[in-house]
């Protein structure tokens, strides 16, 4: 999210706010919006700090549940809401250490403090808020972090991240593994991988992409049709090409991670796989090429391309390309679990991603092989963009109900959570 639409106070302000509270709970509000407290908010919220020893609580508010605190909720736009409240002697003995951030003196509070006392959600209703409208769109927020004019800030909020991941153990110096030559037998050197369900407007178009690629080498199209029920497995029926696999898996209960798995575990799987959505394109027909020449150039075990922003029509839409430039080589595995995605194309060494596989659900399974690998392995990057990610009313991110992106974000937090405890044992 952009930096306009969190919390923002220098590390000056917030050392301010802690030095100058009255009492040993402080309550705060976020002064953009009009709140409502319920009654009782404040006492309620100063009873929970005090009763759990909390270093910090939120509370849900009207028609917005929210999700609860994990160690992997270090993301600088986690949702806390309107109102806060601190625990002002955890929060002075946090601040000993001085800083001098710009943005971050609250995230860098909330991290701190997370080191060291509960971050408490309190899942009660206490107060309703009145935002005013934002000055673009929703879908143009969740880009905000890869916007070149948020760099300042993003590298400010990528620091005070890093500097927590150091604290509590779980920083990656950079000295990263290269992909091993493996013992597998492949049936082609590469595979393009399509999971699918439901996709009659868009998958024609996906595969005569992948189809199309012209590469020095020799690949495959594996297709996972999850058991559509519209006229997608008909068209890929329709389609004659001896390059083209057409799976339909067995089991009802297959997630898109559970595609994948399929996919990279059959006999006609390539050395490298390359994804692509059902609904996108590759940009060029050169696409496979260049990830495949990446993939071997490092050895990596995974390269991620860069994706312009499409309508249906394919016409250019905010905010172009996204090249998630925050990604640096000494840096990236460690930034990566300050944000919610690695970008695309995926391009992956089978043989290892074999061993790693996806996990059996339909959100954030590119996210969960992203982190692992990241953990152990080198990634590389391709910094222009090889794809055209569409953006309409058929993404499975779109137009989500609160409660679907609380699960969704939740699970995200869950995989960090998970990633941080590994990362500790190292």
């Amino acid at each position: 999210m952009s930096h306009n639409d969190v919390w923002n106070y220098s590390s000056q302000s917030v050392a301010e706010m802690v030095a100058n509270a009255p009492s040993d709970v402080m309550v705060i509000g976020d002064s953009r919006l009009q709140i409502d407290p319920a009654h009782g908010m404040y006492e309620r919220m100063t009873q929970i700090v005090r009763d759990t020893g909390a270093g910090m609580a939120y509370s849900d508010s009207f028609g917005h549940p929210r999700i609860d605190y994990q160690t992997g909720s270090i993301r600088d736009n986690f949702d806390m809401g309107a109102v806060l409240a601190i625990s002002i002697p955890a929060a002075r003995e946090a601040v000993r250490e001085p800083a001098n951030y710009q943005w971050g003196g609250l995230y860098d509070l909330r991290l701190r403090l997370s080191e060291s006392r509960p971050i408490v959600r309190i899942p009660e209703t206490l107060f309703a808020s009145f935002v005013e409208e934002h000055s673009h769109s929703e879908g143009e927020a969740q880009f905000d972090y890869v916007d070149p004019r948020n760099r300042d800030y993003q590298i400010e909020m990528e620091t005070i991240a890093t500097r927590h991941l150091q604290r509590i153990g779980a920083w990656l110096p950079p000295s990263f593994r290269k992909a091993e030559r493996p013992t597998d037998a492949f049936a082609v050197e590469a595979t393009i991988v399509i999971p699918v369900r439901n996709r009659e407007r868009t998958i024609f178009e996906a595969v005569w992409s992948a189809l199309s690629q012209k590469a020095e080498f020799e690949f495959n199209v594996i297709i996972v049709d999850n058991r559509s029920t519209d006229r997608t497995t008909e068209i890929l029926r329709g389609i004659e090409d001896a390059r083209l696999i057409h799976i339909v898996p067995e089991r009802t209960d297959l997630g898109i991670g559970g595609c994948w798995n399929l996919a990279i575990q059959s006999p006609d799987c390539g050395r490298y796989v390359v994804q692509l959505d059902s609904d996108d394109l590759y940009q060029s027909d050169s696409t496979i090429q260049r990830m495949v020449e990446e993939l071997r150039r490092g050895p990596f075990a995974m390269v991620v391309g860069s994706y312009a922003m499409v309508n249906f029509d394919l016409q250019s839409i905010p905010p172009g390309l996204i090249d998630h430039r925050e990604w640096t080589e000494d840096n990236g595995p460690n930034n990566a679990l300050r944000v919610n995605g690695f970008g695309a194309p995926r391009g992956f060494d089978t043989a290892i991603l074999r061993r790693i596989g996806f996990p059996n659900v339909s959100y954030g399974e590119d996210y969960a092989v992203g982190l692992r690998i990241s953990r152990e392995y080198a990634v590389g990057r391709i910094y222009d963009s090889v794809y055209l990610c569409r953006r309409w009313e058929g993404n499975s991110d779109s137009a989500l109900p609160t409660e679907t992106a609380n699960r969704y974000d939740y699970y995200k937090d869950w995989l960090r959570t998970n990633e941080i405890r590994a990362r500790q044992r190292r």
